[in-house]
């Protein structure tokens, strides 16, 4: 965890995977309205009809002007309080951008909203909400560091009469009204699926696996290890063998140590199941100054990263689980425009669950499909998007190795 995936346990129901894939599933029950206003089940009231589906959202971020009518008999601020610059370079690159340009396009001057980033600080993310809700925020987008000082923010929000959505991380414990995400769980499925592919095509005959996780303290990271595991479980049941254990990091030089540690310590290991391409990357590095060749030794990623996609190009990682961000950005800026007006947003945005296992209730969620990347669909997928430049990945020894995937 796009670690650009980052950036922490928390399951999903079974049916919701068949109802992101027709992306059409009700959420079981309305929301809080935010501070001052009245709820509506149909999203319509005072003149107001506004209707707004996860299947408009696109690259363009043209849907968010749907929202316009919303916007203008809504009260109060947008804050947007992301989580740092580390565990992901995603949050600078994309969240923010997007984020800036969905809250514009759904006519938020200026004033009206702010993007700011945490740096990596439970204190300054927390100081940072509080200071949005003194400056007159109705709504906080909140991806937490981690569930304890989410749960701060989300106490004081509530306190204060002001509405908040979990962007990207669930908050354990919290009291969010809505969670905006990609199917963690599926993210972890494709994780799997992806190693499991690859291992075979490269002919690993006996898979020796160090499986590694995110940080503890991310609820993403349990939730794309559930998938993964699950994925892996039967295969070690059959005689591919579970090597050794780490603590879980989204910090890559911590991961790196992490790897160093189990790989001297069991010379079996001959694959790793890496959570995201930033922890990927120096795993790969190291491994190539150890003579290891290229298609042999099975790693995994997420995020689609530059260094992740020229890694797949080389044929040193197996694939990246991609999650355009445009989406998610255009899902949590759409809920707000519902909550800063207080509307009950749609069934067609709201379109599953996720349960808060420290709470021990489900939450009202807009859940997207993530795509696993190979060379076979990144030209179509990631460069079509623009998530990444062909000028970006296309450089040195990687141009004759895009042309050979059909990037150019």
């Amino acid at each position: 965890m796009i670690k650009i995936a980052r950036k922490g346990a928390v399951v999903a129901s079974a049916s919701l995977a068949l109802c992101l894939a027709a992306a059409a599933c009700s959420s079981s029950s309305s929301s809080s309205a935010a501070a001052g206003g009245t709820s509506s089940p149909t999203g319509s009231s005072s003149g107001v009809n506004v209707s707004i589906s996860v299947a408009q959202f696109d690259r363009t971020l043209s849907a968010m002007s749907v929202l316009k009518p919303l916007t203008a008999a809504g009260k109060g601020n947008v804050a947007v309080i992301l989580p740092d610059t580390v565990s992901s370079a995603r949050y600078t690159q994309f969240d923010a951008p997007y984020l800036t340009q969905a809250l514009t396009k759904a006519g938020l001057s200026t004033s009206q909203f702010t993007v700011q980033n945490a740096q990596g600080s439970d204190a300054t993310e927390l100081s940072d909400a509080q200071t949005a809700i003194t400056k007159g925020a109705s709504v906080l987008i909140m991806d937490p560091l981690d569930s304890g000082v989410g749960a701060q923010i989300e106490t004081y929000a509530k306190a204060h009469g002001v509405a908040v959505i979990d962007y990207d991380r669930l908050t354990l414990g919290g009291s969010r009204q809505y969670y905006v995400s990609f199917n963690n769980v599926l993210v972890g499925t494709k994780i799997g699926q992806g190693f499991t592919a690859c291992a075979a095509a490269w002919h690993v005959a006996k898979p020796n696996v160090l499986v590694m996780k995110g940080a503890p303290t991310d609820n993403n990271a349990t939730l794309f290890a559930q998938g993964y595991d699950a994925v892996l479980a039967p295969h070690f049941s059959s005689g591919w063998k579970n090597v050794g254990k780490t603590a879980g990091t989204w910090d890559p030089p911590t991961a790196l140590t992490e790897f160093q540690q189990q790989f001297t310590a069991h010379k079996s290991i001959n694959s790793v199941l890496t959570p995201n391409d930033e922890n990927a990357a120096p795993i790969i590095h190291y491994l190539q100054t150890k003579g290891v060749k290229a298609k042999t030794f099975p790693v995994t990623g997420q995020d689609a990263t530059t260094v992740g996609l020229q890694n797949i190009l080389a044929n040193y990682q197996c694939g990246t689980v991609y999650k355009p961000i445009y989406l998610e950005a255009q899902a949590a800026v759409a809920l707000a425009m519902f909550m800063r007006a207080g509307k009950t947003p749609p069934s067609s945005l709201v379109n599953g669950t996720t349960q808060d296992s420290k709470a021990n209730v489900p939450v009202k969620s807009v859940l997207l499909q993530p795509t696993w990347v190979t060379t076979t669909n990144m030209a179509s997928t990631v460069i079509a998007d623009k998530f990444v430049t062909v000028a970006q990945l296309c450089v040195g020894q990687y141009v004759a190795l895009c042309k050979t995937a059909g990037i150019s």
